[in-house]
């Protein structure tokens, strides 16, 4: 039966460059995917293309990826899918081809256009388009409008004979997505078999989290410098096996790759992509030996008539500025040192008849400051005061760097660390709304050769449900299952379950995956949306929403308006909501002593003296 090997060689502009060697060399490989674009990506190089029409795109593609490995990809027959055009793939194709062209290699290399509707905004605005999430206008400006195309052109280009593929905007599931239409020949109706090459496309997307990466069990996972990139080997039948390169670290087992498959999806039952409405709920993943994992089960309904549009706009100035503070009670005199600061600068901002700040932050590091109502101490020695600030105006924001060096000589003992001043910088957010498909004309150009990939839309389009911000009931035998008594020991989430974080916009999501199905009742009496909900209350300002997924004896969470704008729109330290699936795994959990794990009994039974 046909396999089809495809390696997920980065997952943001900026993943390492030692991913190429070890895939090409061990990784007996038909394709590597290479993601680049994230939200906060595609401004940085809309920016940089107002000012370089030759810039724009992800210049790592080509200079530290790619770089001294052409010859090897070429004489091994491996194609290469990247949407590391970003916002100006022409140019980071003909970059491409200059450097194949200095390393004596013949490629053929295609380009996919048509996400690009910065054009369109200003028609859009006119008919009253606004964004999907909030319904407020979009803005008066915006700096980059791209919509998320899907796989068919990357397959048509793959058809055409092309062995380089480079894209714009596209989900980033695509990239392998369209490798498996051009080989297996999907056709756009096998719903199924495009939710599975989907979910190939979503444990590859991140590079080496499909493999081990902020894994819940970090400590198992070995040669974190040596860490193993992962490779889907892929059937026609839509099942496919997780692995990774021989002799490589990393960690490829049910557990890691179960927390990847979570990473910033909402819900699991309706996981929107371009090509189709995944359902991944009754997915089933098994060890198949070592560092292989099979998965299976995905489902798929038929795709939407609209593209998810993201647009990036500039809303007002930043600035922040970090100092140390070491000795005794560290924590109170860092906090007294920002009050200090925006004390001292609202009242230069009066003299001078400036507006306040629109916003501030003060962050101490080292301080548990994150956990809010959670933290553990603040009696630390060593504490790092980030403070950040917004401002429409700029030169209010120069006082503001201005004034935080001299806490270093007027205040607290033992203030250090002080870096330089920080520099002013826009505050650029994220609106998504919805463009009908046939709006949209997707082009492909293979070597010169143009053609464009005519738009699909089903007879019976899905229409994507914003669901209810309702909370999941409780069955009443698990509360029983729970209950507090005689016979129950607390332990933390992380004795119970694996978890992992991630974030789309403003809204974090956290999957959690029991460690043995047994604990499943437990942990649905336990992790309700409302304790949830309660536990992130100081940071988490919307709606909290729990999702089933019973294939992998999981559950995923959804908790609105929890990154202070997300992204580059935050001023938070954990703006991607990284954190917080680590935080979660704290919330100490009531389990019956027969059920807890031995390292839990053991623990309690030492601390009573008893025995049983």
């Amino acid at each position: 039966m046909k396999r089809v090997r495809i390696g997920g060689a980065s997952g943001f502009w900026g993943d390492s460059s030692v991913s190429v060697p070890q895939l090409v060399r061990g990784g007996a490989l038909d394709y590597i995917s290479f993601d680049y674009l994230a939200e906060i990506t595609m401004s940085i190089l809309s920016r940089a293309r107002a000012k370089d029409p030759a810039a724009g795109w992800a210049t790592d593609f080509v200079d530290a990826a790619l770089a001294g490995m052409l010859g090897e990809i070429a004489s091994r027959r491996i194609r290469v899918v990247s949407n590391a055009g970003g916002v100006n793939p022409r140019a980071c194709a003909a970059a491409l081809a200059r450097h194949a062209a200095e390393a004596g290699v013949r490629l053929r290399i295609a380009v996919v256009e048509g996400d690009d509707v910065l054009s369109h905004v200003d028609d859009l605005r006119a008919r009253d388009v606004r964004d999907m999430f909030s319904g407020t206008p979009l803005p008066a400006r915006m700096l980059s409008a791209n919509a998320y195309l899907g796989a068919f052109p990357i397959a048509t280009a793959l058809e055409r004979g092309a062995d380089v593929v480079i894209t714009g905007r596209c989900v980033d599931s695509a990239l392998p997505l369209g490798a498996l239409v051009a080989e297996f020949g999907w056709r756009r109706d096998d719903y199924d078999l495009l939710a599975a090459g989907s979910l190939v496309g979503h444990i590859l997307e991140c590079g080496a989290q499909g493999s081990g990466g902020l894994h819940t069990d970090w400590e198992r996972v070995e040669r974190w410098d040596d860490i193993g990139y992962p490779i889907a080997e892929c059937s026609a039948d839509g099942t496919f096996v997780v692995t990774k390169a021989p002799g490589t670290g990393g960690l490829v087992e049910r557990a890691a790759v179960a927390e990847q498959m979570l990473y910033e999806v909402g819900d699991p039952n309706a996981y929107v992509l371009p090509d189709v409405v995944c359902d991944f709920t009754h997915v089933t993943m098994a060890d198949d030996g070592p560092d292989r994992v099979k998965v299976a089960g995905a489902r798929g309904r038929p795709c939407t008539a609209d593209y998810k549009v993201s647009a990036t706009f500039v809303d007002g100035m930043r600035a922040i500025g970090m100092l140390t503070i070491i000795g005794i009670d560290a924590a109170p005199k860092a906090r007294r040192t920002a009050e200090a600061i925006l004390a001292r600068t609202r009242r230069m901002f009066a003299e001078r008849g400036i507006a306040d700040f629109r916003d501030t932050l003060v962050e101490l590091l080292g301080a548990e400051s994150v956990y809010g109502p959670h933290a553990r101490t603040q009696k630390v020695r060593e504490a790092v005061l980030r403070l950040s600030v917004e401002h429409d105006s700029r030169d209010a924001l120069e006082i503001f760097v201005r004034e935080i060096a001299p806490a270093g000589t007027s205040w607290s003992p033992g203030t250090t660390g002080f870096g330089g001043r920080p520099k002013p910088a826009p505050i650029v957010r994220l609106t998504s709304f919805l463009l009908a498909k046939s709006e949209i004309a997707t082009t492909i150009d293979v070597d010169g050769e143009r053609e464009t990939i005519p738009t699909f839309v089903p007879d019976h389009p899905s229409v994507p449900v914003t669901p209810e911000p309702v909370c999941t009931p409780i069955a009443h035998d698990e509360r029983e299952a729970n209950g507090a008594s005689a016979d129950t020991i607390e332990v933390p989430l992380v004795t119970l379950a694996w978890a992992r974080s991630g974030d789309k916009g403003d809204t974090a999501n956290i999957g959690v995956i029991a460690r043995d199905p047994a604990y499943l009742p437990l942990l649905r009496a336990a992790l309700t949306p409302e304790r949830v909900a309660a536990y992130f209350a100081h940071l988490v300002r919307g709606a909290v929403r729990r999702y089933d997924v019973p294939g992998i004896d999981a559950f995923n969470f959804t908790l609105d308006e929890a990154l202070g704008g997300g992204g580059m729109a935050s001023m938070r330290i954990d703006p991607l909501a990284k954190g917080m699936a680590q935080m979660l795994l704290d919330l100490p959990i009531a389990v019956p002593f027969s059920l807890a794990p031995p390292s839990a009994r053991s623990a309690a039974l030492a601390s009573t003296g008893a025995t049983r």
